[in-house]
């Protein structure tokens, strides 16, 4: 015989507020055993105590309440644990990013950022293998890995060799806004007269990115910080008045795919700028 349990006795045995056992049944994550027709009180079983527990853990984790319903409702034990284990991942990813800030943040308290050399550099136009889309400043480091990997792919069926390191184009609004186009890119050695090989189907097209003069910094590092860099660079451009509008360039000279430790990372930071004769 299943034992039914008032709300305010289940919060009690759950440490779950009533207000949050309400809200779980409006989501769809854990249901009433019964639910008077009358007077709308609900009622839980003692059997749904062990449930109520694991919801109080996850969300403890932070693990949104449609990932929570899906471990609930897991057909079978491996499905609810790579719900979890994908949770954990992104935890730990989260907390990495959360070191490197606090990091960060220790040597912004330290002092300004050393200035760095900085080099006025005409780069040429380049036909490039490119992925483009609009992404959201949240989202920008797992869609770069993502294109990363799609333009991998494509340059490998095409048979040509890279001119140089990837790049991705950031227009204003990125900053801006948190949000819009992006372009990552490979740049390609295509031999003269050569047609452009076919592409496999996917979101990797042939592009041409135009030539451009810029001041050059180089960041050490990983992205945590890269707005120091951005912050001297753009500090060196403004006061010599030479900044003019365009994408920001970024050039992964050392990056995740020559290593897995951030500290090796090297990045080319490109600022748009008008360079006269005798700069």
């Amino acid at each position: 015989m299943t034992t039914l349990l008032a709300i305010g006795d289940f919060s009690r045995m759950t440490h779950l507020s009533v207000k949050a056992l309400r809200h779980y049944h409006d989501m769809g994550v854990l249901e009433p055993a019964a639910i008077d027709p009358d007077t709308g009180y609900r009622s839980y079983a003692t059997a749904q105590v062990p449930d109520a527990q694991v919801i109080r853990r996850l969300r403890d984790l932070n693990m949104p309440l449609d990932q929570i319903r899906a471990v609930l409702h897991a057909p079978d034990v491996g499905t609810r644990n790579a719900e979890i284990a994908a949770h954990l991942e992104r935890m730990e990813r989260q907390l990495e990013q959360a070191k490197a800030s606090v990091a960060g943040l220790r040597a912004l308290l330290a002092g300004p950022v050393t200035p760095a050399k900085i080099e006025l550099r005409t780069i040429p136009a380049m036909t490039a293998l490119a992925v483009t889309e609009i992404v959201n400043a949240s989202d920008a480091h797992e869609w770069g890995a993502a294109a990363y990997a799609q333009l991998t792919a494509a340059l490998a069926a095409t048979g040509l060799a890279m001119a140089g390191s990837a790049g991705a184009l950031f227009p204003s609004a990125y900053f801006e806004l948190e949000r819009s186009e992006i372009t990552l890119f490979f740049p390609v050695l295509v031999p003269d007269g050569a047609m452009l090989p076919a592409l496999p189907p996917g979101p990797v097209r042939w592009q041409e990115i135009p030539a451009t003069e810029v001041a050059v910094m180089v960041h050490e590092g990983g992205a945590a910080d890269v707005d120091r860099t951005y912050g001297a660079l753009g500090t060196a451009v403004a006061e010599r008045a030479i900044g003019v509008e365009g994408p920001i360039r970024e050039y992964y000279v050392v990056g995740w795919a020559h290593s897995q430790d951030e500290r090796d990372h090297r990045t080319e930071v490109c600022w748009p700028v008008f360079r006269t004769a005798g700069e």
